[in-house]
């Protein structure tokens, strides 16, 4: 018999018990569209948290003065100090690996302006932030390499610093403020960024020449922190190595010695969060999959069904001349069709579901054409498995017991 007739038997066959082909195929459907969805929103949240990090700068590179701390132990505050500003001289001109470096110092205190202020935080930096935290001055100008040899009171501030002290909508640019007493003038306001994956405002910021803040607010000799870029991402490591061999030349420690300072990169944070955003898909995914194996016993269950009640029918076709490879080809055709219309019917619904969660809960989504392969493909194979072993009992019947069979 030619696979057009056994086809068109199944067809028949699955057409007489519409309604029961249908809740069969339900498990499916149900199983498919959930595994399309859970990768759906899995992936976008991957997606999303990947470009947060971007913006923040992909390669971005961070050095912080004393050991790596484990398990709380407190240090000495002279630890905190090991930074200094020929660290940062040497590393922007030695750095092979290294486009671009900013020493950083910082000090929280009350921003004010007249009548208004609001508390805030002032960073010491170089021109070079700018390019390392993917920042923009979007009206007037960034400090000179002469306000930092002068160590001027001038800075460059954010849009909610902005707000929060001249809230009529008055032009800041050549103003005068006030932090801490300290008066500094705003030469620059910068390109709004909004708040990150922290949940952290990004334009309550202020910006000043490294030297002023050193000077003028701290009264200190050595650095908080120092933030560098990568050439490019890949370059990362590399670029680490090269920054912490200049790093323990310069503070003259021993091949035995700890390193005196600490280094992260944003690639570091990138992998640890794409490590629990896999996680959870795979959670996700796994208990969507559930539905799968649900709907895949559902197939299994109604082919056994539909064998027992066609007991007689096999018995006939077999007498006639049907051999036992044309009854287990019908049935797994039967099966093969309910998974594979399940299994469309599925990604279409997953599909429509995962752009109503978009639009709907407004969560970040991403479909990937492997995952909707990868479920069709399971759901066919879920049939073909499950469809086998009831197809197998149909084409090993005895005709003669079948024909008999009440």
């Amino acid at each position: 018999m030619n696979g057009t007739n056994l086809f068109k038997i199944a067809l028949r066959a699955l057409s007489n018990n519409r309604m029961r082909a249908f809740l069969t195929m339900l498990g499916i459907i149900i199983g498919v569209a959930s595994v399309i969805t859970m990768l759906a929103i899995g992936q976008g949240s991957k997606k999303s948290i990947q470009a947060q990090i971007a913006e923040m700068g992909s390669n971005m590179i961070m050095i912080h003065p004393g050991a790596d701390m484990r398990g709380g132990v407190r240090q000495d505050p002279s630890a905190m100090q090991t930074l200094k500003l020929e660290d940062y001289y040497n590393i922007r001109d030695e750095g092979k690996f290294v486009s671009a470096v900013s020493p950083s110092v910082n000090s929280s205190g009350q921003l004010i302006y007249g009548a208004n202020n609001a508390p805030s935080t002032i960073y010491g930096v170089s021109q070079d932030y700018l390019t390392i935290r993917q920042l923009s001055v979007e009206d007037g100008d960034m400090f000179t390499d002469q306000d930092i040899q002068t160590s001027a009171k001038v800075c460059i501030v954010g849009k909610t610093v902005v707000d929060n002290l001249f809230p009529n909508g008055g032009d800041p640019i050549g103003k005068v403020i006030r932090f801490n007493s300290i008066p500094f003038r705003i030469i620059g306001v910068l390109k709004s960024k909004g708040y990150n994956s922290m949940g952290m405002d990004q334009d309550d910021v202020i910006l000043a020449p490294y030297t002023t803040i050193m000077k003028r607010i701290l009264a200190v000799t050595y650095l908080q922190g120092i933030n560098c870029s990568a050439i490019t991402e890949d370059m990362t490591d590399q670029a680490i190595e090269d920054i912490t061999s200049i790093l323990r030349r310069n503070h003259k420690l021993k091949e035995d010695a700890n390193d005196d300072f600490t280094i992260r990169s944003q690639q570091e944070l990138s992998s640890m969060m794409n490590s629990t955003t896999d996680l959870m898909t795979i959670l996700l995914a796994c208990i969507a999959g559930i539905s799968l194996v649900v709907g895949g016993i559902g197939i299994m269950n109604i082919m056994y069904v539909s064998v027992t009640e066609r007991t007689r029918e096999i018995g006939l076709r077999m007498s006639v001349g049907a051999r036992g490879i044309d009854i287990l080809s019908q049935f797994l055709i039967e099966a093969i069709l309910i998974s594979i219309t399940g299994g469309i019917i599925g990604v279409i619904l997953g599909v429509g579901a995962s752009f109503a969660v978009k639009y709907i809960a407004h969560w970040p989504i991403f479909i990937q054409g492997w995952s909707v392969m990868l479920s069709f493909v399971v759901c066919t194979v879920t049939g073909i498995f499950f469809g086998w072993y009831p197809a197998k009992k149909a084409a090993a019947l005895d005709p003669i017991e079948a024909i008999r069979y009440e």
